[in-house]
Protein backbone atom coordinates (compact mmCIF):
# COMPACT_ATOMS: atom_id res chain seq x y z
CA UNK A 1 0.00 0.00 0.00
CA UNK A 2 0.84 3.45 -0.36
CA UNK A 3 2.12 5.85 2.46
CA UNK A 4 -0.46 7.76 4.52
CA UNK A 5 0.13 11.54 4.49
CA UNK A 6 2.00 12.62 7.49
CA UNK A 7 -0.19 13.37 10.20
CA UNK A 8 -2.95 15.82 9.25
CA UNK A 9 -4.52 15.96 13.60
CA UNK A 10 -2.62 17.96 15.57
CA UNK A 11 -0.33 16.25 17.79
CA UNK A 12 -2.85 17.42 20.79
CA UNK A 13 -4.89 15.09 19.90
CA UNK A 14 -3.53 12.70 21.66
CA UNK A 15 -2.20 8.86 21.61
CA UNK A 16 -3.14 6.35 19.46
CA UNK A 17 -6.57 4.32 20.37
CA UNK A 18 -5.39 1.39 19.50
CA UNK A 19 -8.41 -1.10 20.10
CA UNK A 20 -10.80 1.44 18.42
CA UNK A 21 -7.99 0.92 15.71
CA UNK A 22 -8.08 -2.61 15.78
CA UNK A 23 -12.37 -2.67 16.03
CA UNK A 24 -12.48 -0.67 12.65
CA UNK A 25 -9.97 -3.24 10.98
CA UNK A 26 -12.28 -5.88 11.53
CA UNK A 27 -15.22 -3.77 9.94
CA UNK A 28 -13.14 -2.74 7.30
CA UNK A 29 -11.79 -6.35 6.42
CA UNK A 30 -15.41 -7.54 6.47
CA UNK A 31 -16.28 -4.93 4.04
CA UNK A 32 -17.29 -6.25 -0.01
CA UNK A 33 -15.65 -2.33 -0.77
CA UNK A 34 -12.18 -3.35 0.55
CA UNK A 35 -9.30 -5.68 -1.05
CA UNK A 36 -6.68 -5.21 1.83
CA UNK A 37 -6.27 -3.48 5.28
CA UNK A 38 -3.07 -2.78 6.90
CA UNK A 39 -1.40 -0.75 9.79
CA UNK A 40 1.33 1.82 9.98
CA UNK A 41 3.96 1.20 11.13
CA UNK A 42 2.37 -2.42 12.20
CA UNK A 43 -0.46 -4.31 14.01
CA UNK A 44 1.31 -3.72 17.93
CA UNK A 45 1.84 -0.37 17.76
CA UNK A 46 -0.68 0.62 14.96
CA UNK A 47 -0.96 4.90 14.55
CA UNK A 48 -2.62 4.52 11.47
CA UNK A 49 -5.13 2.38 9.63
CA UNK A 50 -5.28 1.66 6.31
CA UNK A 51 -8.06 1.00 3.85
CA UNK A 52 -7.32 -0.33 -0.05
CA UNK A 53 -10.47 -0.25 -1.96
CA UNK A 54 -11.28 -3.50 -4.37
CA UNK A 55 -9.95 -0.93 -7.96
CA UNK A 56 -12.86 -3.30 -9.51
CA UNK A 57 -15.55 -1.09 -7.85
CA UNK A 58 -14.90 1.98 -9.36
CA UNK A 59 -14.21 2.96 -13.29
CA UNK A 60 -11.25 2.51 -15.06
CA UNK A 61 -10.19 6.25 -14.78
CA UNK A 62 -9.70 5.58 -10.95
CA UNK A 63 -6.62 3.75 -10.89
CA UNK A 64 -6.76 3.23 -6.77
CA UNK A 65 -8.75 4.62 -3.80
CA UNK A 66 -7.92 4.69 -0.34
CA UNK A 67 -9.38 4.75 3.57
CA UNK A 68 -6.47 6.75 5.77
CA UNK A 69 -8.09 6.39 9.65
CA UNK A 70 -6.31 7.79 12.28
CA UNK A 71 -8.41 7.14 15.79
CA UNK A 72 -7.20 8.88 19.38
CA UNK A 73 -7.79 8.12 22.87
CA UNK A 74 -9.62 11.21 23.05
CA UNK A 75 -12.28 10.15 20.62
CA UNK A 76 -10.47 12.71 18.20
CA UNK A 77 -10.06 11.16 14.85
CA UNK A 78 -9.55 11.72 11.19
CA UNK A 79 -10.36 9.47 8.39
CA UNK A 80 -9.23 10.54 5.05
CA UNK A 81 -10.64 8.81 1.78
CA UNK A 82 -8.12 9.56 -1.23
CA UNK A 83 -8.56 8.74 -5.19
CA UNK A 84 -5.97 8.29 -7.42
CA UNK A 85 -7.47 9.39 -11.33
CA UNK A 86 -5.53 7.59 -14.57
CA UNK A 87 -4.95 11.37 -15.24
CA UNK A 88 -3.04 12.09 -12.46
CA UNK A 89 -5.22 14.47 -10.01
CA UNK A 90 -6.60 13.35 -6.99
CA UNK A 91 -9.67 12.84 -5.38
CA UNK A 92 -9.93 13.67 -1.22
CA UNK A 93 -12.20 14.37 1.66
CA UNK A 94 -11.32 14.41 5.00
CA UNK A 95 -13.88 13.78 8.57
CA UNK A 96 -11.80 15.19 11.15
CA UNK A 97 -12.70 15.82 14.79
CA UNK A 98 -9.49 17.21 16.59
CA UNK A 99 -8.72 20.75 18.49
CA UNK A 100 -7.87 23.11 15.83
CA UNK A 101 -7.93 26.80 14.64
CA UNK A 102 -9.96 26.76 11.34
CA UNK A 103 -13.59 25.44 12.23
CA UNK A 104 -15.00 23.71 15.42
CA UNK A 105 -13.15 20.24 16.57
CA UNK A 106 -15.88 18.44 14.41
CA UNK A 107 -15.46 19.29 10.62
CA UNK A 108 -15.14 18.23 6.94
CA UNK A 109 -12.29 18.72 4.59
CA UNK A 110 -14.51 18.96 1.74
CA UNK A 111 -14.31 17.10 -2.13
CA UNK A 112 -12.10 17.33 -4.31
CA UNK A 113 -8.99 18.62 -2.93
CA UNK A 114 -10.10 18.89 1.02
CA UNK A 115 -9.03 21.98 1.21
CA UNK A 116 -12.58 23.58 2.18
CA UNK A 117 -13.67 22.92 5.46
CA UNK A 118 -17.15 23.06 6.95
CA UNK A 119 -18.03 22.49 10.34
CA UNK A 120 -20.12 18.72 10.58
CA UNK A 121 -22.66 17.17 13.00
CA UNK A 122 -22.77 13.83 13.36
CA UNK A 123 -25.91 11.97 15.31
CA UNK A 124 -23.44 9.70 16.83
CA UNK A 125 -19.52 10.07 17.79
CA UNK A 126 -19.22 6.30 18.32
CA UNK A 127 -16.78 5.18 16.16
CA UNK A 128 -19.15 2.30 14.30
CA UNK A 129 -21.76 4.53 13.55
CA UNK A 130 -18.50 7.26 12.22
CA UNK A 131 -17.23 4.19 10.27
CA UNK A 132 -20.84 3.66 8.60
CA UNK A 133 -21.59 7.37 7.88
CA UNK A 134 -18.41 7.36 6.33
CA UNK A 135 -19.10 4.24 4.46
CA UNK A 136 -21.93 5.26 3.06
CA UNK A 137 -20.95 8.51 1.76
CA UNK A 138 -18.05 6.64 -0.11
CA UNK A 139 -20.51 4.09 -1.57
CA UNK A 140 -22.46 6.74 -2.81
CA UNK A 141 -19.81 8.47 -4.06
CA UNK A 142 -18.14 5.60 -6.18
CA UNK A 143 -22.37 5.43 -7.61
CA UNK A 144 -21.99 8.73 -8.32
CA UNK A 145 -18.26 7.69 -10.60
CA UNK A 146 -20.37 5.18 -12.58
CA UNK A 147 -23.43 7.36 -13.50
Amino acid sequence: MSQPPEDSAPHSAGPPDRQTLRLLERHLSSDSLIAETAFDPDAYEPRVLQGLFDAGQYPDSVTAARLDIRWFTTSDFSVHYIEEHEDGERWECRWDRHPNTHNIRLHFHEPPSATEVTDLTLPSLHPLEIYSTILTAIEQRIETLWS
